[in-house]
């Protein structure tokens, strides 16, 4: 199993570190880029301005709750963008709003998933994220 670039796009900063220490202790996550507001996810896909030189992720997790862009917005540019559409997307928030769910499946997210609020579950949370998105899906190798 080859490993993989994560993009994760969180303002955050507890949440950041829960996830990256799960993925860390995976030992499959080749590379970890965050970003903590939705402009500036949109800039590091477009690959502009300081993010010139980044490797295309291949899976984001996506926050709905953003400043600047809001999740859906990200969401929407991504699936709409014929060099980025494949990428999967995990929508990984607080909300558990019918709306945010129905809009982000609507918007072609690959899953949505509403954040558990104890620590011991958020991190079986993103284990799982990890057990199904890295270790069983066949993800495309180039976008």
């Amino acid at each position: 199993m080859k490993p993989i670039h994560i993009l994760i796009v969180e303002d955050n900063e507890g949440d950041i570190m829960l996830i990256k220490e799960a993925f860390e202790e995976a030992k499959l996550v080749n590379e970890i880029s965050i970003v903590r507001d939705g402009e500036k996810a949109m800039h590091f896909l477009e690959k502009k301005g300081v993010y010139g030189d980044v490797k295309v992720p291949d899976l984001i997790i996506l926050d709905v709750n953003l400043p600047r862009k809001n999740g859906h917005e990200v969401l929407e540019f991504i699936k709409t963008n014929d060099q980025l559409m494949l990428i999967p997307v995990i929508m990984l928030t607080t909300s558990s709003s019918e709306n945010d769910i129905v809009k982000s499946y609507k918007n072609h997210a690959n899953c949505y998933i509403t954040k558990p609020v104890e620590v011991d579950d958020f991190l079986k949370a993103v284990l799982e994220i990890e057990e199904f998105w890295i270790s069983l899906v066949q993800l495309p190798t180039k976008v």
